[in-house]
């Protein structure tokens, strides 16, 4: 492999995990909420229940994965905030948003914001061996079940309010439609009840687990086209001809990882995986190395999304590790390339931009804020650290 190890793991070490520690909220507790393009802290906007559960999930396993007790410090801080502030005591689940000093500010709860608690405390579980988190996580996995999960077409839910009464799935419907079923709270789900049962086996877990990617590969994925739907109404038809190539790279090796923690044999699932990574590859990756962010209809997104370019990272390792193809080797090399010309942000003390555009000009938007965390590329390069260490 081109990319060295230890230059991916000076990356997250030196670059993303000092930049996100500076928004550790010694007073309020958590991360703050927001730092603007210019780097500019804001120390009292509002904390994403999402958010809060990414940089758990971060820590903890940067802690498990390096070893390094810093981490530790900070895994631990934002684990009492998400316990004390994030948790809904009274009618259970993970809020919306909370204020900067960690009240209820949007009490929605939202299938997706709960899949990054299970995810985020069977991690923080994994790392620390802490069993009232793995415990919690154990209780959210059985909110959703009881609460998200439609029995009759064999779907996750989407948006609730406070008390768990279902209500239309604004939070996660984009492009104009209103989705009764996305494929993304789905591929998250996935993420963290296969993270769950890495901390806590069980067969029900694992029968969960298999009946998801059935639902993936039957519901989600189109055999002809090899890319996934994204928005579907309640009877899993597709209601939006769209293309979502940093989710489609992204499912390609989560659902590899669901394939492997449980052992599934099904040869179906094994070449979806590859053919899905094959499909990006030949479709939406452009000659700067970059993948660019979705098609919708017949328009193009040429946009490079940060978080895409972090998800492609480890779904082309992933498909070198399944095929060996020295195809997704070079892919590799040349989008680590685009990234540390374009999108890594070179100011002192930066991160990574949102965006850039076709030129490589930067996006004047937050690099920090409820959507945009270090989940994504502290995931890549933990990954990557894991996979070549093996």
């Amino acid at each position: 492999m081109n990319i060295s190890r230890i230059e991916i793991e000076k990356h997250l070490t030196e670059s993303i995990l000092p930049f996100w520690i500076k928004l550790k909220d010694q007073e309020n507790g958590g991360f703050y909420g927001q730092i603007d393009y210019n780097l500019a802290i804001d120390k009292k906007a509002d904390k994403g229940g999402i958010a809060t559960a990414r940089f758990l999930w971060t820590f903890s396993a940067a802690y498990r994965v390096t070893k390094d007790e810093k981490y530790l410090e900070y895994a631990d801080h934002l684990y009492e905030f998400l316990v004390e502030s994030v948790i809904d005591h009274e009618h259970k689940g993970l809020y919306w948003l909370v204020d900067y000093q960690g009240n209820p500010k949007d009490a929605r709860k939202h299938v997706y914001t709960q899949s990054f608690g299970i995810y985020a405390l069977s991690e923080y579980y994994r790392a620390t061996k802490n069993e009232a988190a793995l415990k919690l996580a154990n209780q959210l996995y059985q909110l959703v079940e009881e609460k998200g999960f439609n029995k009759k077409n064999d779907a996750y839910m989407e948006e609730f309010n406070r008390e768990w009464e279902e209500i239309p799935n604004e939070m996660l419907s984009e492009n104009g439609v209103i989705a009764n079923i996305t494929m993304n709270t789905h591929i998250h789900i996935l993420e963290a009840y296969t993270n769950l049962y890495k901390a806590d086996p069980s067969e029900k877990l694992k029968a969960r687990l298999e009946s998801l990617m059935k639902v993936h590969y039957e519901k989600i994925y189109n055999k002809k086209t090899k890319f996934l739907g994204v928005f579907f109404n309640e009877n899993w038809e597709s209601i939006l001809d769209i293309k979502s190539f940093g989710h489609d790279i992204e499912a390609s090796w989560l659902m590899d990882e669901t394939i492997k923690v449980i052992g599934l044999e099904n040869l179906e699932y094994h070449q979806m995986v590859k053919d899905i990574a094959y499909n990006i590859a030949d479709y939406a990756v452009q000659a700067d190395g970059s993948l660019i962010n979705e098609q919708e209809k017949e328009h193009t997104d040429y946009t490079r999304v940060w978080w895409v370019q972090a998800e492609a990272m480890v779904g082309y390792l992933n498909a070198f590790e399944r095929t060996n193809d020295p195809k997704f080797e070079v892919l590799l090399a040349n989008l680590w390339k685009y990234m540390k010309e374009y999108l890594i942000d070179p100011r002192d003390g930066g991160e990574w931009f949102w965006s850039v555009d076709d030129n490589g000009k930067p996006s004047e938007r937050n690099i920090g804020e409820p959507w945009k965390t270090s989940y994504h590329n502290s995931r890549f390069c933990l990954e990557y650290m894991e996979r070549m260490s093996k």
